[in-house]
């Protein structure tokens, strides 16, 4: 997020003034974007800071009537909401992690068997570096900066020599399996 310089209204009072702002119309905004994003909590306290943060930026240009502030920050707010909607129009759905937990333990013999031996079969065809790294990691079940105290290298190196090596590992599948 960036940091955004405090405004200074003539007498110095900006962040007393941004303060009771929120206070007197924070809690009926979220309402109206509580509406606006379907119930969606999270969605509309986003709406909401970004509505206030909004509201910080113009606090010295902001008129002193309680009202008026209220029907800015409304306006404001609506068309944060909008533009929020928009974005997500924009850009394709996230989609969440995939919770391994839930995915059942076991799966096909055969098809675990077949893969730990074209493993097994890919594995002499890389560099003894990343072979080391790799079987300590996967087959060992030791941690990188385990691996780094055992190999003797910096943690640093025990991660990019994992990424090279399974990248090599995936080539020499590929020989090994002719694809």
């Amino acid at each position: 997020m960036v940091a955004t310089t405090v405004p200074e209204t003539a007498d110095g009072r900006a962040a007393e003034v941004m303060r009771g702002l929120h206070d007197a119309h924070a809690e009926a905004v979220l309402r109206f974007l509580l509406k606006l994003s379907l119930g969606d909590r999270q969605l509309a306290e986003d709406l909401l800071q970004e509505t206030m943060v909004r509201a910080w930026r113009s606090i010295e240009s902001l008129d002193t009537e309680p009202e008026t502030q209220r029907r800015w920050l409304f306006i404001v707010g609506r068309r944060v909401a909008i533009d929020a909607a928009r974005a997500r129009q924009a850009r394709p759905a996230e989609v969440g992690a995939l919770d391994l937990t839930r995915m059942p333990a076991e799966g096909d013999a055969a098809e675990r068997v077949v893969a730990a031996h074209t493993v097994h079969k890919a594995l002499p065809r890389i560099s003894a570096e990343h072979r080391a790294v790799l079987t300590a990691l996967y087959f060992r079940g030791l941690s990188p900066a385990e691996i780094a105290g055992a190999l003797g290298i910096p943690e640093g190196t025990v991660k990019s020599r994992t990424h090279y090596a399974l990248r090599a590992l995936r080539a020499a599948i590929g020989a090994v399996d002719g694809t």
